[in-house]
């Protein structure tokens, strides 16, 4: 009872963090910002979603060591992509505007 206790309560507060990092990266405005909403908030959930299903087949029998292995890689790769992404912005000298904000405001 209270492994799906804890496995509820992750998933859930997994999926709200993807959810909201889905929304981050639809509705801010520029680049840089839409870059934060799915390297923090979704790795956070997408790494409870995996602690989830760890703690799930963990208490099935043996300890789940696919699913902590794919949460370190997670973990690890998420923030390098997130600053590579902005390295290379940087590097194109983007205003990060956009466009659908720009044409919203001209009308």
């Amino acid at each position: 009872m209270l492994f799906e206790l804890i496995v509820s309560a992750l998933i859930l507060f997994g999926a709200a963090f993807v959810l909201l990092g889905s929304l981050g990266l639809a509705k801010l405005p520029n680049f840089f910002m839409r870059l934060h909403g799915p390297t923090k908030a979704s790795t956070l959930g997408v790494g409870s979603i995996l602690l989830a299903s760890a703690v799930y087949f963990s208490s099935r029998g043996s300890l789940s060591v696919h699913e902590i292995l794919i949460l370190v890689f997670l973990f690890l790769t998420a923030p390098i992509s997130a600053l590579l992404m902005a390295r290379a912005g940087l590097h194109r000298q983007l205003s990060g505007e956009n466009p659908r904000y720009k044409e919203k405001d001209d009308g």
